[in-house]
Formats: structure tokens, C-alpha cells, sequence
């Protein structure tokens, strides 16, 4: 049965692959909007933004702070478009010949979270070429580190989406949704502006935005992702966790998501 069930994960991995492959507009979708708000922002807030300590000379500038919440975007975006799979065989008749088959719902589930984890990784990479240009530390710990966190950043919004996607039968539905849940998911996870960190002074408007950043899963894969690929530390001013909470963090987002997947997949279709 467990040969069954690995091979039938693999088999739904590789066909949301080959659906990919067939599909090279999916790479336009999923890589140009995040890269024409990075040039875009990024270069129309450069001379206005520093979140380097104060007294350094060279200041952090907002291309190079953007970079790491444009490659989360990324994933975002093509967590997106991969869990939409699941909807389009709901309607087709695919996915209700899988759910009769003798196979367990995890596996199903697993099959289409790695092939859409995949997907989202190659697109990451892709992105990523980009940050030859950017002063990180290109050495192969840090390379290895940073494969590790799309990796896991990009299992976990999968299995996110996969959720959403189960319990909607509309695509144009599924979109509303996902823009209206992963946006502020994103917008709230340090990727556009930090985390401000909390004073005597601070209002009630920064204690309701730093607990809800604080409280985004994301925020702490974005967090790994700029901790590995840039040494320079933010000002005092703002918070960012370290390097073990936002591993622990990440990776509990993912175990959480895949168990909530799974129970989800037992519902009928």
C-alpha cells in the first residue's frame, strides 16, 4: 500500500510538472508582476528609505531591501496558480476518478503540494538570477540555506492554497480569495516596509500592525530569506526575529498546513 501511495504522489507531482511545461505563460504570470513592482518601487523609493543602524555609511537601499519579499511574492503568486489545478480536475472529472482510486488522501495531497512546492521553487530560482546584481554572499552555505527556505516557504503557501482551493468551486471565486487573504498575508510580513518595534510612545494603530506582523507566518520566511542573503542588521527601531525562531516558525506553518490539507482532502470534492 505504501508503494501505491508514493507512487501516486509522484505520478500527481510529475503531471502538474508536465501541465507547467505546456503552459509558459504561467512564468509570465508568476515571475512579471513581482518583478515590475520590485523595479518599480523599488527605484521610485530608493533616495527615501533606510532601515540600516544608524551611524553606517552605506544605508540598506529599498531595491535591496525589496528583493526578499519579492522572491515570497513569487511563491505567493505560483501557489496561486498551481492549487488552481485542483479546481480545473474538480471540473474536468479528473479529481473525483483519484478520490475513488485505492489510494490514501495524503498521498494526493502530497502529490499536488510537491509538484506545486517544484513549480514554485524553479520560478524563485529564476528570480533570483536577478540577485547577482545585489551584494549578497554568494558562497555555497548561503546558496544551499536560501534553496532551503523557497523550499519551505514555497510547501507551505502550496499547501495553503490547496486548502482554499478544495473548499471552492470557482476559479474567479478562488482568485477573490486568495487576493484577498495571501495580499495582506504578504504586505504584513516585512516584505514592503519592516517591522516597527514597540515604544513607551508607540499608538495603537504600530501595536495592532507589529502584533499582526509578528503573528504572519510569512514574516518569518521572509525574515530567513534577507537574514541569508544580506549580514546587514536593521535598526534598532525595527524588530526582526532571529534566525532558529523564524526556522521553527516556517517550518511549523508548514506541518500545520499539510495536516489541515489532509483532513480537508477526507471532505468529499
Amino acid at each position: 500500500m505504501k508503494n501505491v501511495a508514493v507512487s501516486a504522489s509522484s505520478s500527481l507531482a510529475r503531471r502538474e510538472l508536465i501541465r507547467f511545461f505546456r503552459q509558459p505563460n504561467r512564468v509570465i504570470g508568476a515571475i512579471g508582476t513581482p518583478l515590475v513592482m520590485w523595479l518599480l518601487f523599488g527605484l521610485g523609493l530608493e533616495e527615501s528609505f533606510s532601515v540600516s543602524p544608524s551611524g553606517e555609511t552605506q544605508d540598506e537601499n529599498f531595491l535591496q531591501y525589496y528583493f526578499p519579499g519579492t522572491l515570497v511574492l513569487v511563491l505567493m503568486f505560483t501557489a496561486i496558480f498551481a492549487t488552481i489545478s485542483v479546481i480545473e480536475d474538480r471540473s474536468e472529472g479528473f479529481l473525483q476518478g483519484v478520490l475513488v482510486s485505492p489510494v490514501p488522501r495524503w498521498s494526493i495531497v502530497l502529490g499536488k503540494v510537491v509538484g506545486g512546492t517544484v513549480i514554485a521553487v524553479l520560478q524563485a530560482v529564476l528570480m533570483l538570477l536577478i540577485a547577482i546584481a545585489l551584494p549578497m554572499q554568494w558562497n555555497l552555505v548561503a546558496v544551499l540555506h536560501l534553496f532551503g527556505i523557497l523550499v519551505a516557504g514555497a510547501f507551505g503557501l502550496t499547501c495553503l492554497g490547496f486548502v482554499l482551493a478544495w473548499k471552492l468551486d470557482s476559479v474567479h471565486g478562488f482568485h477573490a480569495i486568495m487576493n484577498l487573504l495571501l495580499m495582506p498575508m504578504w504586505l504584513l510580513s516585512g516584505a514592503f516596509f519592516p517591522i516597527p518595534e514597540l515604544t513607551a510612545q508607540s499608538s495603537v494603530g504600530q501595536i495592532i500592525i507589529h502584533w499582526l506582523m509578528k503573528l504572519d507566518p510569512l514574516t518569518y520566511v521572509v525574515s530567513l530569506v534577507r537574514q541569508v542573503m544580506y549580514e546587514s542588521q536593521q535598526a534598532e527601531r525595527f524588530w526582526q526575529p532571529d534566525l532558529g525562531t523564524s526556522w521553527f516558525i516556517t517550518l511549523l506553518f508548514c506541518a500545520v498546513m499539510f495536516v489541515i490539507a489532509c483532513r480537508v482532502a477526507r471532505q468529499p470534492a
